[in-house]
């Protein structure tokens, strides 16, 4: 595996700060409408949703505002210690992090008025950061000067 170097792999990926605010719920229904992430398990059902859909959704309990950064690792699966460096990157600050693995990206959820703490920190240990906006992902330096 030729590039199985844990730098190279993080300077290969990508960090996206996604649009909007999101909230973290105890909901009550599983529909999928427009939410982000639903998971399901034997005693509770967890909602991650835009802002948008917080007064539309029933639920029990909620946890609001959060940033949802989106971690595209280049080579999936081969990055042994990947999220471990995400996280001890990130809680080397002091902060709390929400964590949300899919087939082949990773999502964390960072309090609103922290996240560029933790998305400045990701830079610098290597990551690409991307801001969208409108839509798209533009490249910046972070944070924005």
């Amino acid at each position: 595996m030729g590039h199985s170097n844990l730098d190279d792999i993080i300077r290969s990926s990508k960090v996206i700060v996604r649009r909007g605010r999101y909230a973290y719920l105890k909901a009550q229904e599983t529909a999928i409408n427009e939410h982000f992430f639903i998971s399901k398990d034997k005693d509770e059902v967890t909602v991650v949703t835009e802002e948008k859909n917080v007064s539309k959704t029933k639920h029990d309990q909620e946890v609001k505002w959060f940033k949802l950064i989106e971690i595209k690792v280049s080579l999936p699966f081969l990055a042994k210690g990947f999220l471990a460096k995400v996280t001890d990157t990130i809680s080397n600050k002091d902060l709390n992090i929400l964590v949300i693995s899919t087939f082949s990206k990773d999502y964390i959820l960072l309090r609103e008025e922290t996240y560029s703490i933790a998305v400045e920190a990701l830079r610098r240990v290597g990551f690409s950061i991307e801001v969208e906006e409108d839509g798209t992902a533009k490249v910046i330096n972070f944070p924005p000067r």
